[in-house]
C-alpha cells in the first residue's frame, strides 16, 4: 500500500499535534499561496482594467461557489473512504477508492459545465446582479467554466493525496499553477487588454496544468495506491458510498453558498462600490478561511483513519488539538485583517479609481464585523468534521444547514428587511457562526457518548 513518499504522516499512533501540524501547514500554505495568486485576477482587473470589470468578476463569485460546491463536496467523502481504507489495511479498498474518486470526477465536472454553459446568464440575472455588469459576469463565468474538469479533478485527486497525510505536494503544485496564473494574468490583461476574459482564462490554464502534476504525481505511487489512467473505472460500490458520505457535504456547501448568494443579491442593492469592496474583502478573509480549513480537513482525515484503526481513545485528544490549532492560526489572522485593512484594500483597488472612498468605507465595514469573529466558524467547522469522520454525513449536513444558511436567510426576511443597512446585513454572520458551533458541539457529545456505548457492548459481547 505503499506511496513511495516519506512525507506521508502516521496518524493512528505517536503525538497528534505535531502530526496535525505536519498535516495542517503544507496544505494552508497551498491553499494561502492559490489564494495569493488567485488574488491576481482582481487585484490584475482593479488596477488596470477599472472598478467596473472589479464587480463583474466579483458578482460571479456566489454563483460559481454554489454550484461546484455541491459536486466538491463529494471529494470529502473520498477522503474519508480512502482513509478508512488505509486505517484499516484494505488494499483492495483503496485501490478501487481511487480510480473511482478520479473516474466520478471526470463525469460529475461534464454534468455541471454543460449546465452551466446553458444557465448562466439566468442565474446571474436572478442574482440582481447589474445589467452593467451582467456581459462581463457571463463572459467570465462561461470562460471559467471550461477549467471545470481540471477543477473538480485536482480537488479529487487532493482528497486522496491527503488521506494518506501528504499534504506537501499538492502545495508545490498550486505554488506552481499559481505562479502560472499570475503570469499570464498580466500577459492578458496588461499586454492584450482582455480585462475579465483574459484572467478567466488565464485561471482555466494554471488548472489544468495542476491537474496534470497530481495525476502524475498519483501515476508514480507504487502497490494498491498506484493510479493507471486506463484502469479507470465507477465502481458501483464505491461511487455509492463516496457520495453518500460526500453529498451531505456537497449540499451543505451549495445551501450555504446559496445562503450567500441571496446575501450578494441583497448586496448588489447598494451599488457597484459595494459589490467592489466585498469582492477585494473576500478575498483577505479567505486567507482565513483557507487555512482553517486545512485543520478541518486535518481532524476529517485523523478521526477518519483512527476510526477505521478502531483507535478510538485518540478521537478526542484530535478534538481537542484541532481546537488548538485554530486558536493559534486564526485569532492573529483575523485581528491583523480587521485592523489593517485600509492598506491591504489599496492592493485591490486603485486610488485614482472614483469609488475608491466608498469601496474603502464599505470594505471596513464588513471587515469589522465579519472577519474580527471569523474564528468562531473555524472551530465550528473543526467540529463538523469530528461528526463526520465518524461516519455521520447527514447530521451535520442539517445542522449546518440550519445554523448557517437557516439563520442568515431568516436575518434577511426579518432584520435586514426592518433595517436595509449595509451594517446589519453582515451582522448575519458572526450570529450564524455563534449558533452553528454550539449545534455543532452538541451533535458531537450525543455521537461519541454513543459510539462509547457501542464499545462497552461490543466488549461485553467478546
Amino acid at each position: 500500500m505503499s506511496s513511495s513518499n516519506p512525507d506521508t504522516i502516521e496518524m493512528t499512533s505517536g503525538p497528534i499535534f505535531p502530526a496535525v501540524l505536519r498535516f495542517s501547514l503544507p496544505l494552508a500554505i497551498a491553499g494561502m499561496l492559490q489564494l495569493l495568486f488567485n488574488a491576481a485576477d482582481t487585484v490584475v482587473v482593479g488596477q488596470f482594467a477599472g472598478s467596473l470589470c472589479l464587480a463583474a468578476v466579483g458578482a460571479t463569485s456566489s454563483l460559481i461557489n454554489t454550484l461546484i460546491g455541491l459536486f466538491m463536496g463529494i471529494s470529502v467523502g473520498v477522503n474519508i473512504v480512502v482513509a478508512r481504507y488505509l486505517g484499516s489495511k484494505n488494499e483492495e479498498g483503496v485501490t478501487k477508492s481511487i480510480h473511482t474518486a478520479i473516474a466520478l470526477s471526470l463525469w460529475l465536472s461534464l454534468f455541471v459545465t454543460a449546465g452551466c454553459e446553458l444557465l448562466c446568464v439566468p442565474l446571474l440575472r436572478a442574482m440582481g446582479t447589474p445589467e452593467e455588469l451582467l456581459p462581463l459576469s457571463a463572459c467570465y463565468t462561461r470562460i471559467y467554466f471550461i477549467g471545470l474538469p481540471a477543477n473538480l479533478t485536482y480537488n479529487f485527486a487532493s482528497a486522496v493525496l491527503r488521506a494518506f497525510g501528504d499534504t506537501k505536494r499538492p502545495m508545490y503544485f498550486l505554488g506552481f499553477s499559481g505562479l502560472l496564473n499570475l503570469i499570464l494574468n498580466l500577459i492578458m490583461v496588461v499586454c492584450f487588454k482582455m480585462d475579465v476574459a483574459g484572467v478567466a482564462i488565464a485561471t482555466v490554464v494554471s488548472q489544468y496544468a495542476s491537474v496534470f502534476l497530481v495525476l502524475r504525481c498519483l501515476s508514480r505511487f507504487e502497490g494498491s495506491a498506484k493510479l493507471s489512467l486506463h484502469n479507470l473505472k465507477l465502481d458501483k460500490a464505491e461511487s455509492v458510498q463516496m457520495i453518500k458520505i460526500g453529498l451531505p457535504v456537497g449540499v451543505q456547501t451549495a445551501l450555504s453558498s446559496f445562503s450567500s448568494t441571496l446575501i450578494q443579491k441583497a448586496l448588489n442593492s447598494f451599488g457597484s462600490a459595494a459589490i467592489a469592496a466585498n469582492t477585494a474583502t473576500v478575498h483577505l478573509t479567505n486567507f482565513i478561511n483557507i487555512a482553517m480549513n486545512a485543520v478541518f480537513n486535518a481532524a476529517i482525515t485523523f478521526t477518519s483513519q483512527n476510526y477505521g484503526a478502531k483507535s478510538y481513545s485518540r478521537i478526542c485528544k484530535i478534538l481537542r488539538t484541532c481546537c488548538l490549532c485554530i486558536l493559534i492560526i486564526a485569532i492573529p489572522l483575523c485581528i491583523f485583517n480587521t485592523f489593517c485593512v485600509r492598506p491591504l484594500l489599496n492592493i485591490f483597488i486603485s486610488k485614482a479609481d472614483p469609488l475608491y472612498d466608498e469601496i474603502v468605507r464599505l470594505g471596513v465595514v464588513k471587515m469589522y464585523y465579519v472577519c474580527l469573529p471569523f474564528f468562531l466558524w473555524g472551530i465550528a467547522e473543526v467540529i463538523c468534521g469530528m461528526v463526520r469522520g465518524l461516519g455521520k454525513t447527514w447530521l451535520p449536513m442539517i445542522v449546518s444547514t440550519a445554523g448557517s444558511c437557516g439563520v442568515r436567510i431568516l436575518w434577511l426576511w426579518t432584520v435586514f428587511r426592518r433595517h436595509p443597512t449595509f451594517e446589519v446585513l453582515h451582522i448575519s454572520y458572526p450570529a450564524s457562526w455563534s449558533i452553528t458551533l454550539v449545534a455543532h458541539f452538541i451533535c458531537f457529545v450525543v455521537c461519541w457518548k454513543k459510539l462509547q456505548k457501542q464499545i462497552a457492548n461490543d466488549n461485553i459481547s467478546a
